[in-house]
């Protein structure tokens, strides 16, 4: 039997990569492998964000070149001590020593001599002489299409790079590592290529003007690497490399500037292009700029009107609060010491020190 189509309706599906570890995936993953115990957890994670095996992005936990490098170092060398059934074993062992169904001394001599090379002494004995620093750090990423060369990543003394052959460039910051694909690489390698040539000169000094890719995005070099004299300035937010003349890298090379001087008091006005954006001071007085206003732009009637404004006040701050208790006055600072409710718990202050009340 014939039949006729009276309607199509296509469908299109798509599989997402599983998604990263947050810090409560991670602790339920920790459980059912038997790592660790719910008074450890937190622990556990503080560290590797401070050791830096591990960034925030939102809510997820990225790992960094660092981690997989101490993750390849250690499975190569001391897979034993890597391995979830041994974590595992050995937290129930110490569960054992805290019941008094085993002795502390007995497991940790076992644990370092051990029985012929299953003891930590045996284990690491010779190590140092046989791990190879530089293999140790650098991971393989691909060789480009037309060379036969492999880029590597490589992990240094001021954070990961990018190895190819005798090219090196940055690894900005933030860049996860499932993102640096060989095309990405390559991208980074041709923008350290050209960060080499100077968009041109100061006319002042005479010194070269470079566009450089560091670890925390692009910047403007003036002066060679080695000159003791050489002045660094960031692109303002919004601001794309290939946008940047030598007219406009001289102008972001001149921030600080000074606007004048204020005649109410006689301090001198400055813009600063600072770390979290740019703005005016004058004295202590400081004031963000908008994001209509450039530094490079901004006049001084444009920045005394910006700090005849009353400040804004950060969400949660600048109001003033009432303590729960007024102890008294104290003989140190003579000022009064009082009893907050702080984020963490009650704590008190007597003006320059704080002290958190135990529980």
């Amino acid at each position: 039997e014939e039949l006729t189509c009276l309607e199509l309706s296509p469908k299109e599906h798509t599989t997402q990569p599983p998604a990263r570890f947050n810090e409560a995936t991670l602790t339920k993953s920790l459980e059912e492998l038997g790592i660790g115990r719910p008074s450890t957890y937190a622990s556990i994670i503080e560290t590797i964000l401070a050791r830096d095996y591990v960034y925030k992005k939102g809510n997820a936990l990225v790992p960094t070149w660092t981690a997989m490098a101490v993750a390849k170092l250690m499975t190569s060398h001391l897979p034993s001590l890597v391995d979830y059934g041994f974590t595992a074993q050995m937290e129930e062992d110490l569960d054992a020593v805290s019941r008094g169904e085993r002795g502390q001394l007995e497991y940790l001599r076992n644990f370092y001599n051990g029985d012929d090379e299953n003891g930590l002494k045996q284990k690491v004995s010779g190590k140092a002489e046989e791990i190879d620093a530089r293999e140790a750090c650098r991971t393989e990423l691909g060789t480009p299409p037309g060379s036969d060369i492999a880029i590597f990543v490589r992990v240094g003394r001021y954070g990961p790079f990018l190895e190819h052959g005798d090219r090196r460039a940055s690894i900005p910051d933030g860049f996860p590592p499932d993102e640096l694909t060989i095309d990405a690489a390559v991208n980074l390698l041709t923008q350290a290529a050209v960060a080499d040539e100077p968009l041109g000169s100061s006319p002042e000094t005479g010194q070269p003007i470079y566009l450089k890719i560091g670890r925390f995005g692009p910047y403007i070099q003036l002066g060679a690497a080695d000159d003791e004299e050489k002045k660094n300035a960031s692109l303002l937010k919004g601001m794309k490399p290939e946008d940047v003349t030598v007219e406009v890298a001289l102008k972001l090379l001149s921030l600080p500037r000074t606007l004048g001087v204020r005649e109410a008091d006689g301090e001198k006005i400055t813009v600063y292009n600072g770390r979290f954006g740019p703005y005016v001071k004058a004295g202590a007085d400081t004031r963000s700029l908008p994001a209509t206003a450039s530094p490079l732009e901004i006049t001084l009637p444009e920045a005394l009107e910006l700090l005849a404004q009353p400040k804004a006040q950060k969400r949660g701050f600048g109001a003033a609060r009432t303590p729960l208790k007024v102890l008294g006055e104290s003989p140190v600072t003579k000022q009064p010491v009082n009893l907050f409710e702080g984020r963490y718990g009650p704590y008190v202050t007597d003006g320059t020190t704080n002290a958190t009340l135990p529980r």
